[in-house]
């Protein structure tokens, strides 16, 4: 198994044995999640930004307008960490110090490389169009010149990264299991509702078979 170097700025410290450091983990987690926050400092100001992303094999791929600060900002080359979280269920343990969240998160540190090329900002696009629904790149228009000048890509060579996993139940204090308390974990997902289409939408055109059976690779209990 493939294991990413462990190094002072990707090893976990506060629960180490929830720390992975395998590809294997890591990319699953990125390659499930809809959403990351980019963490930066332009002017040296700490900012945190939510966007989309997408996963080309060790690459964490960014994109945006070619106007947007944060483009910018890692166009130039800028120290970057980038956080992703998926939350599985609420555990609710017998006392509110051990009460938690159990999750899978990952932390990715590293620089990112701007995408110029219009072959390369293709190959992007469409792995974000995948990533947010498989088989919609085949379906919608594609960029044109003018869209693909107006929008900036970044590559992130996955190099510096760490999962941090929590599962199971509540871990409360040996005196606190005879309290008359219920403890557990509540599961949660992430759940498709009903397509709901285009006002616009013109006749005869019926909702796509990848949007009826929309799933995401979630899990449906956190133990």
């Amino acid at each position: 198994m493939s294991r990413y170097p462990i190094t002072a700025s990707n090893r976990v410290r506060r629960m180490p044995k929830r720390g992975h450091y395998d590809r294997d983990t890591v990319h699953a987690i990125i390659d499930e999640a809809m959403v990351c926050h980019v963490a930066f400092a332009p002017g040296g100001v700490p900012t945190v930004i939510p966007t989309l992303h997408a996963r080309l094999g060790d690459a964490l791929l960014l994109h945006g307008s070619r106007a947007s600060r944060l483009m910018k900002h890692l166009g130039e080359g800028h120290p970057v960490s980038v956080a992703i979280t998926l939350v599985d269920g609420i555990v609710l343990a017998r006392s509110v110090f051990h009460s938690s969240m159990n999750y899978r998160s990952v932390v990715i540190h590293g620089r990112a490389t701007p995408i110029e090329d219009d072959a390369g900002k293709l190959t992007a696009l469409e792995a974000f169009a995948e990533q947010v629904a498989r088989g919609r790149w085949a379906d919608a228009r594609k960029p044109t010149r003018k869209e693909l000048k107006a929008t900036s890509v970044v590559s992130i060579p996955i190099e510096s990264a760490a999962a941090k996993v929590r599962s199971g139940p509540p871990m409360d204090d040996d005196e606190d299991y005879d309290l008359p308390i219920w403890a557990g974990v509540l599961p949660l997902t992430l759940r498709a509702g009903t397509p709901i289409p285009d006002p616009r939408l013109g006749r005869g055109l019926t909702t796509p078979a990848y949007v009826r059976r929309y799933k995401r690779r979630v899990r449906a209990d956190a133990s």
